[in-house]
């Protein structure tokens, strides 16, 4: 694969995640959300246990990791949620159904800091479709559910402020039915006064608005504030037809996944004034090729720090957690206007 020209760099000890920092058995662990918290960073990320081909939903967790500087990690003992811990969870804030025997795993964690407190997208899987959710809580353990999505829906992010006195949702809903099969899935946006009803729902970006890519889009962390707009990330999947990518799993893979950078109106987030045309981030170091599903690049963290520089935490080849670096100036000099 063509080296590429990126505005950011690498951290030279990547992976900051692996499986092997986990004190529990796991077998991959990625696809995190990360903000600022208190005089640190904090880290809910995602693993999978099971045979390395083939893991076991019901054994998905969601783990809580913190960092004094954003690079080195310790990752507290307990899970947040396992299975029996989200079914009782669920089922005692939501509906008992739900919580029951009704849910299979809940995971790829977003987390955003909104007035002081935490807020928690997750994605929720279960014997009637993938569902969203929102949390709030003020000590990272324990959590108020706000929100379940109708199936289906996935890729949830909030954005770090409210606009205009309304909370603000990016998500990527996948109505097969109407794609007649296919997963061709975009973004979407919408706002909330309350975090828990949600509406004025509208199409932010369409998957085939992308140079990059040749099926869905979806978002991918939190977008960040800047004079220009809010910098947002997001991934699109690059089909390969004529080849097939590195995998573990049963059968055979061929998506690329590709990070993406667009530029949101301050005031009217729903408006797209600008984007990169090529890719912010996508898989040449061995370990964003080589996993469990090989050539992924997943953002779901973005934090701006007060020296203009961007981190960037996202998910390698569904494996690990990486992170990449780079100036705001830089960022923002690859938005073309629209």
């Amino acid at each position: 694969m063509t080296t590429q020209t990126s505005p950011l760099q690498r951290h030279p000890a990547n992976p900051v995640l692996h499986e092997d920092d986990i004190p529990w058995d796991c077998m991959s662990v990625f696809n995190a959300g990360v903000c600022k918290w208190e005089n640190g960073y904090i880290m809910l990320f995602r693993t999978d246990s099971g045979p390395r081909a083939h893991p076991d939903a019901y054994l998905t967790r969601v783990g809580l990791a913190r960092s004094q500087d954003g690079h080195n990690w310790d990752v507290d003992p307990e899970p947040i949620f396992d299975q029996q811990k989200i079914r009782e969870w669920l089922k005692s804030q939501y509906d008992v159904r739900f919580g029951d025997k009704e849910v299979v795993r809940v995971y790829d964690p977003r987390i955003t800091m909104i007035d002081a407190e935490a807020y928690f997208c997750f994605a929720v899987d279960t014997h009637h479709g993938i569902r969203g959710g929102i949390a709030k809580s003020t000590d990272l353990r324990n959590w108020d559910l706000l929100h379940i999505t109708l199936p289906e829906d996935r890729n949830m992010v909030l954005f770090p402020e409210r606009v205009n006195g309304k909370l603000i949702r990016l998500d990527r809903p996948f109505p097969l039915y109407l794609r007649g099969g296919r997963e061709s899935f975009d973004i979407w946006i919408s706002e909330s006064p309350d975090g828990i009803h949600w509406g004025e729902h509208k199409l932010l970006l369409a998957a085939e608005e992308i140079p990059f890519g040749n099926a869905k889009i979806g978002p991918g962390a939190p977008p960040i504030r800047t004079e220009k707009g809010w910098l947002t990330t997001f991934h699109a999947v690059m089909k390969h037809e004529d080849k097939e990518l590195f995998t573990w799993s049963e059968g055979t893979w061929n998506k690329e996944y590709i990070a993406g950078l667009m530029l949101l109106d301050l005031e009217n987030p729903a408006k797209v004034i600008g984007m990169s045309k090529e890719p912010l981030l996508r898989a040449e170091a061995p370990y964003e090729l080589e996993g469990f599903r090989g050539s992924v690049i997943f953002p779901g963290g973005f934090i701006l720090e007060d020296d203009g520089i961007v981190k960037m935490y996202y998910g390698a080849a569904d494996t690990v957690v990486a992170l990449a670096e780079g100036k705001l100036e830089d960022l923002l000099n690859t938005i073309e206007p629209l």
